[in-house]
């Protein structure tokens, strides 16, 4: 079986767009691992490297602001290269980060290789999604990108509980060394069954940065990186609340991110499905329902069951926005949807960044307690910029 990263002789059979499909949503699963566990494990990480939970959560920012910063240098870097080998070469890099992160001395290593890592993620999504959207009909590009998304969602249901239960069992550097395996595991997949799409006529790099800094763009980019800055203002330090404040063991913390990451999948899927439907007016009632629900969970924190069926409907609405977006942002910009798609996610990893930042802050000078009140109104201004381009739409025509 041909297994190259430049050359695949069968890469135009229709039949094989399953198997392809299946392979980015085992890259994404990858890479959904190691960008969540870390959360399942932050105390473990910051005991053993003797820092705060507030210092071990700026892991968490330094790998968004990895991916928010890198991604589109990147993507600008390879933008000549066959979509295949690209895939081949992120992952490489992905392997590389994660295996420093679980050999790593010292915190400053860690957070290196956190950022090395990053590397990977943004250019991996953007190029995966333009595969995937270009394989099916236009009507299904929001469902066939929410299926590769999948793999980002199930990582939290699997891959995440997994590898928070090795760390807490094994100690956290085993959870990037199973995050290793995986990437493997991921590479052999790109090789075996991404086939290699014809590439079509290039534009030029300045056409494709002028597609992007599109007005109406930008503000989709901005409503995406605030649904983000709500869910990791208060994910991030989602050990630590139920822990602290709903009273849940290490073990029943690991089946409640379970839980989320069901609700995230469920969330990711039917969102591609409505945005397939109605895009924008889907996109507004997330939006709005999101910012209801982080407003509830300020309440429902103190009660063990309400807390789990809280964090279970959270996750469904926090993903559900997410294909939605990414087929928004590719359709404005049709000279750059690899560009576009990339820096979709370098938006995304700003939010995640601002988040985990701004969730600290209100740790230290507000109180661990309040963090959704604050994620609620991050939900609220993502639905007062999603109105602003709905409006947009309404005024300019849709483009």
């Amino acid at each position: 079986m041909e297994t190259s990263c430049t050359t695949n002789p069968r890469a135009e059979v229709k039949e094989r767009f399953p198997l392809a499909l299946l392979s980015l949503t085992l890259g994404a699963f990858a890479i959904g691992m190691t960008e969540f566990v870390i959360m399942g494990i932050l105390p473990n990480v910051a005991e053993d490297l003797h820092v705060s939970i507030a210092s071990a959560g700026q892991l968490i920012t330094s790998y968004a602001l990895g991916v928010a910063i890198g991604a589109p240098i990147l993507a600008m870097l390879t933008y000549r290269l066959p979509q295949k080998q690209l895939l081949c070469l992120l992952m490489i890099l992905f392997i590389i980060g994660n295996g420093i992160a679980a050999i790593a001395p010292n915190y400053n290593v860690l957070m290196g290789a956190r950022l090395f890592t990053a590397l990977a993620h943004g250019t991996f999504f953007g190029v995966g999604s333009v595969i995937a959207a270009s394989l099916v009909q236009p009507g299904r590009r929001a469902a066939a990108v929410s299926i590769m998304m999948a793999g980002l969602t199930v990582a939290n249901i699997i891959g995440v509980p997994i590898g928070t239960f090795i760390g807490q069992h094994l100690g956290w550097r085993a959870s990037f060394g199973a995050v290793v395996v995986m990437g493997v595991l991921s590479l052999a997949g790109i090789l075996l069954l991404v086939p290699v799409i014809k590439a079509e006529e290039t534009s030029s790099l300045t056409r494709q940065l002028r597609a992007l800094f599109q007005p109406k763009l930008l503000l989709v980019l901005l409503t995406g990186a605030f649904g983000c800055a709500s869910l990791f203002s208060v994910f991030t330090y989602i050990t630590p609340l139920l822990e602290d404040i709903t009273g849940f063991s290490e073990n029943a913390v690991a089946l409640t991110l379970v839980l989320f990451g069901i609700g995230v999948t469920t969330g990711n899927i039917v969102g591609g499905r409505l945005a397939d439907w109605k895009l924008m007016p889907s996109m507004l009632v997330i939006f709005a329902f999101l910012a209801a629900v982080l407003a509830f969970f300020a309440y429902s924190i103190h009660i063990p069951l309400l807390a789990v069926i809280t964090i279970f409907i959270w996750g469904a609405g926090a993903f559900g926005v997410f294909p939605g977006l990414q087929v928004r942002i590719m359709t404005l910009a049709k000279d750059a949807p690899a560009l576009a798609s990339t820096s979709n996610h370098s938006a995304l990893n700003l939010g995640n960044a601002f988040g985990a930042f701004f969730g600290g802050f209100i740790i230290t000078h507000v109180g661990l307690s309040s963090l959704p009140w604050f994620g609620s109104l991050l939900s609220f201004l993502g639905l007062v910029s999603a109105a602003a381009v709905y409006v947009w739409d309404k005024k300019g025509g849709a483009r």
